[in-house]
């Protein structure tokens, strides 16, 4: 909303505050304000938000099965920590987009949408966990159901977009120059619901430790911050090598709303944890992790700069696999954070190591930009 200033200030043009003004029109200026921005308000309201989700008894249920007694007890003391934490996160990335960005783009808004829908379906997921007293929530079946709503939703909006289409089809491959293949609309579709779908439940799936979705957030916004900014730049993309979309440049208001948004809730979220963001918060940020990969067009460089999200969803899937094959198990408990704990790391040792392990995928993933 802010960007209009730049245009007030053109008609003041050859005045001081004029001049001032302009600086509004620059994507790099309002994507650091806005992650700023989104910083600041989980940090002054985060302490409200906490007491207030402490009144209304939204406490964290913690899970009662046999084969995970030594987790709870590691974890015990976590009961009724306030959940639904991720109310705040959205509220400041959806603030401070709406405020930096400018209102007339549509990758905005396909964001936007993206973190109020699975916002919404985590709420109530989160909402059905406290009021059961059950780590239980919605059912699997549901969740995807509405998931492949969303992603049908956005494959549409590309498919249907004459300027989009064809690129949007497009397979493009890291280290490789130019598209590796056309998908076809069919192939679209599901490799988007895998990029939704796969990003969403993998972040949900890194959220079991104090910090740790939320440290590995920031980074990744960071480094989607650089991509999305890079590929609305016809000159940087074309001396890239990289795919172009004018409407992605302003998505680096959005990324950096992230970070700022998961590095102020991390000042909450950090061991011992006063909140937990829960379902609310991290179905959205998968989700708009994988939609702002869709948009700039490096959807399995996601799978590079979110390794720790991708690990931590692989080794359930092995677990499951493992265990349903051969009645073995590979790791002592999945998700990969769960097997260092019973392996005995303290839970500080494995979220730190898994923030710096996000750092050195986040820079290698910024590093193969310029391996083509």
């Amino acid at each position: 909303m802010l960007y209009y200033l730049s245009q007030f200030g053109s008609l003041l043009h050859g005045v001081s505050i004029g001049k001032a003004l302009n600086v509004f029109q620059y994507i790099s200026f309002r994507a650091l304000c806005a992650g700023l921005t989104s910083f600041l308000i989980c940090l002054i309201f985060g302490n409200m938000v906490i007491r207030r989700l402490v009144q209304l008894k939204l406490g964290q249920p913690i899970r009662s099965a046999e084969e995970v007694h030594r987790l709870n007890e590691l974890h015990g003391g976590k009961k009724g920590t306030p959940t639904m934490g991720g109310i705040l996160l959205i509220a400041a990335v959806v603030l401070s987009t709406l405020l930096w960005a400018r209102p007339d783009n549509p990758f905005v808004w396909i964001c936007l949408i993206t973190v109020l829908f699975l916002g919404s379906l985590g709420f109530y997921d989160d909402w059905l966990k406290v009021t059961k007293k059950s780590s239980a929530g919605i059912s699997s079946r549901l969740k995807f159901v509405l998931q492949c709503f969303l992603a049908a939703g956005i494959t549409a909006f590309f498919l249907l977009s004459p300027s989009l289409a064809n690129q949007a089809q497009q397979l493009y491959i890291p280290f490789i120059k130019g598209p590796v293949l056309s998908l076809g609309i069919f192939w679209t579709y599901i490799f988007y619901l895998l990029i939704i779908v796969g990003s969403s439940n993998a972040v949900n799936l890194t959220d079991g430790l104090d910090g740790l979705a939320s440290g590995c957030t920031v980074m990744a916004g960071i480094c989607f911050g650089v991509f999305t900014y890079l590929a609305g730049n016809s000159k940087a993309a074309f001396y890239l090598q990289i795919p172009y979309y004018g409407f992605s440049g302003e998505l680096a208001v959005v990324s950096l709303s992230l970070a700022g948004a998961a590095l102020g809730f991390l000042w909450w979220n950090c061991h011992p944890a006063k909140v937990f963001m829960g379902d609310t918060g991290s179905l959205a940020i998968g989700g708009l992790l994988g939609v702002l990969a869709i948009c700039c067009k490096q959807e399995l460089m996601l799978a590079i700069v979110g390794g720790v999200f991708v690990a931590e969803a692989l080794s359930v899937i092995l677990q499951v696999a493992s265990f349903k094959l051969t009645g073995k198990r590979i790791f002592k408990m999945s998700p990969l954070h769960h097997h260092f704990e019973l392996s005995g790391w303290k839970e500080n040792t494995v979220t730190v190591r898994f923030w710096i392990m996000a750092i050195v995928f986040g820079l290698l993933g910024i590093a193969t930009l310029k391996l083509r």
